[in-house]
């Protein structure tokens, strides 16, 4: 699978971008919000989701590890496509679609086009502790025992150096205690260093 792309936005339109990686053209659809966030930017790296269907290959673009970890959380929904769950990106900020569900918002997620008072509150009912997690701006930051993609990366990193799981999850846990919100992977795993 696809995890991140790296290189120069060739194209860029409120939909979609086509990145060039080495002489690679690949193109992403996008939401609105990270469409805002690369506007004015000639390149960088972009968190992917890659969606297979029988007729079609479709690569979806973020430009925050917390938006796509929304955007996967709702396509986990029964009936929540990518489509719907691009356009629910478009209508709010990640970290507002993650507080109007972990606080039982049904009348907003409703607004979003698409969006059926069933789906409202099936997406309530399922996701609403998963995106309690959610914090502004960066990943959730919900240590064990249900992992998200940096808890897991840095606990692999940790194990990979030599150290034993418990006292690696034990380090991991003081780590992310001790930063500040808006921390990076390299930050927790250097903290989580200091802390064993």
């Amino acid at each position: 699978m696809i995890s991140q792309l790296t290189g120069r936005f060739l194209h860029k339109t409120p939909t979609r971008v086509v990145v060039d990686v080495q002489g690679v053209g690949y193109e992403l659809q996008i939401s609105l919000n990270t469409y805002s966030d690369i506007q004015a930017a000639d390149s960088g790296t972009l968190h992917t989701y890659l969606k297979v269907a029988e007729d079609a290959f479709t690569l979806y673009g973020f430009s925050e590890m917390a938006e796509r970890e929304v955007f996967l959380k709702l396509i986990s929904v029964s009936g929540v496509g990518a489509g719907t769950a691009r356009m629910m990106l478009n209508s709010m900020k990640p970290v507002e679609v993650a507080h109007a569900i972990s606080t039982g918002q049904v009348k907003t997620l409703e607004a979003v086009k698409g969006i059926g008072k069933k789906t409202a509150e099936r997406i309530v009912l399922e996701l609403k502790d998963k995106m309690a997690q959610v914090q502004a701006g960066h990943q959730p930051t919900s240590l064990l025992p249900g992992y998200n993609t940096a808890d897991k990366d840095a606990l692999d990193a940790l194990l990979a150096l030599g150290i034993a799981k418990a006292p690696a999850e034990q380090a991991l846990r003081k780590a992310a205690a001790a930063l500040p919100a808006g921390y990076t992977i390299q930050d927790l795993i250097k903290q989580s260093l200091k802390a064993i």
